[in-house]
């Protein structure tokens, strides 16, 4: 079943609600129950086609999503609520390698729970991810509006020159596109395209990590800084998820006519894109 349309902003809420979605009942009477007794408003749903139709009933500010659910799985509605960009969400699962953890935060969940769980866990992650927000917003926002971690200041980036029609350049948590070495990063389609016009979609943490390099060009960028940005705090135990997502990110951007990579390893600090970097909005 595809996801419906995000609809139009409903008026701030008090109380944050919650949808579980789990197709065991003893669990989605549970974690309602507890989170309803932490203050949430919460609703419940056994499938996709429930989370799909209480969502259309009522706008939800988080998502708690089992990954094993009968008909449509957990990853694939994931997916969708992430390309929707109005609703944050925290998957549910039995499996619990780093793997599956990265596959899941891979297609949009902004956290990542193994079950058996600790409900006082729960409750603490859905906070978390609600103080941040949704991850991204719907693709008709405007890409100003795309979360940038902050770093110190002199983050390099070069603000295209003003054209007529606007007299201020671009800031870097405003801009639409970052050019660099011949490649251009799109935040509004979140795709990288190449010096030859190809067009490579990203997964959501590669997408975030490229995001957080191109805004600090020439600045070697901590794992626990990349980690944050591209996970959340929770979002992923082990640094190697930022290992996984710059050595994909360096399979594309590497050529073999460039001498040295792009994204460089800093020996003790991190990583760092070695590439100057112009942005520009729309």
């Amino acid at each position: 079943m595809s996801a419906p349309s995000s609809s139009s902003a409903s008026p701030a809420r008090a109380v944050a609600r919650l949808l579980v979605v789990d197709d065991d009942p003893q669990i989605r009477d549970l974690l309602s129950d507890y989170l309803r007794e932490s203050g949430f408003d919460v609703a419940t749903a056994a499938d996709g086609t429930q989370m799909w139709a209480q969502l259309a009933a009522q706008p939800a500010d988080a998502v708690v999503l089992d990954l094993m659910l009968p008909g449509e799985d957990g990853l694939s509605l994931c997916r969708q609520l992430h390309a929707r960009g109005d609703v944050s969400v925290v998957m549910l699962t039995s499996r619990s390698t780093l793997l599956d953890r990265i596959v899941g935060l891979e297609v949009g969940a902004d956290d990542y729970l193994p079950k058996p769980f600790d409900p006082r866990e729960l409750l603490a992650r859905v906070k978390a991810v609600l103080r941040r927000g949704p991850r991204l917003p719907s693709r008709s926002a405007h890409a100003g509006t795309l979360p940038v971690c902050a770093a110190p200041q002199g983050h390099g980036v070069r603000p295209a020159q003003p054209t007529r029609a606007s007299s201020q350049p671009t800031p870097p948590s405003q801009a639409a596109y970052f050019d660099f070495d011949g490649w251009r990063l799109d935040t509004l389609a979140r795709q990288l395209i190449s010096p030859e016009g190809r067009v490579i979609t990203l997964g959501g943490s590669d997408y975030r990590t490229l995001q957080a390099l191109v805004t600090h060009p020439h600045r070697p960028l901590s794992r626990d800084f990349l980690l944050d940005c591209a996970f959340g705090r929770h979002g992923a135990a082990n640094d190697r998820a930022i290992d996984v997502c710059v050595s994909r990110l360096r399979a594309h951007l590497n050529t073999r006519a460039r001498p040295s990579p792009l994204i460089r390893t800093v020996r003790n600090e991190g990583y760092m894109l070695a590439a100057d970097v112009v942005s520009s909005s729309v």
